[in-house]
């Protein structure tokens, strides 16, 4: 396993390779589609200091409210496709060094990931509550009462959060591989 401390430079990331498996330790943000549409339409300032060097979770967490604080009680990994349109320019725009969810992305993301040396990491669907124990420490929550608990950016400390990256900065995609590979055995199997 190799250990990654948020915030991290550009060099750390672009030592990265498909199939390494790696420790998440440091702050992040999570952000769904309705953020995602937010973060490239207004352009806010108030969240690049948490996006800078850092990672974005697609993640629409359950969270318990205890007095002024917050606790993640489960947060599961979101269809990252989802925010495909708008990845490529958040990675841009905010210095996003991770991108964090499920099922990869797509060509757009990939060309960002690699010019602008950022890495998608595949999070395990299923396993939400053990996810969410990584989850050290809520800081801050953004546009809660506009988006609700799912959509709002929840700015966290994580530890030893696991993930394997499956796209890298150099244009590796594991996605692509793996459906490249089922294609021509799908071909094989339906042409014989």
């Amino acid at each position: 396993m190799i250990e990654l401390k948020l915030p991290i430079d550009e060099k750390s990331i672009r030592d990265l390779n498909v199939g390494d498996e790696v420790l998440i330790s440091g702050r992040l943000i999570t952000g769904r589609d309705a953020a995602h549409a937010w973060l490239v339409k207004e352009h806010p300032e108030d969240v690049r200091p948490y996006m800078k060097d850092s990672m974005i979770y697609h993640c629409g967490p359950v969270v318990k409210q205890k007095g002024n604080s917050w606790e993640f009680i489960a947060a599961g990994p979101t269809t990252s496709i989802r925010e495909e349109p708008y990845e490529a320019a958040v990675i841009k725009e905010y210095g996003v060094r991770g991108v964090i969810g499920k099922g990869g992305m797509g060509p757009a993301t990939l060309k960002a990931l690699q010019d602008y040396g950022a890495v998608y990491l595949h999070a395990i669907g299923g396993l939400a509550a053990l996810i969410a124990e990584s989850v050290i420490k809520v800081h801050n929550v953004i546009k809660l009462e506009e988006f609700g608990v799912p959509e709002a950016l929840w700015i966290i400390d994580v530890k030893n959060f696991t993930a394997v990256v499956t796209m890298d900065s150099h244009g590796g995609s594991l996605h692509r591989e793996i459906f490249e590979k089922s294609n021509a055995v799908r071909k094989k199997l339906t042409n014989p």
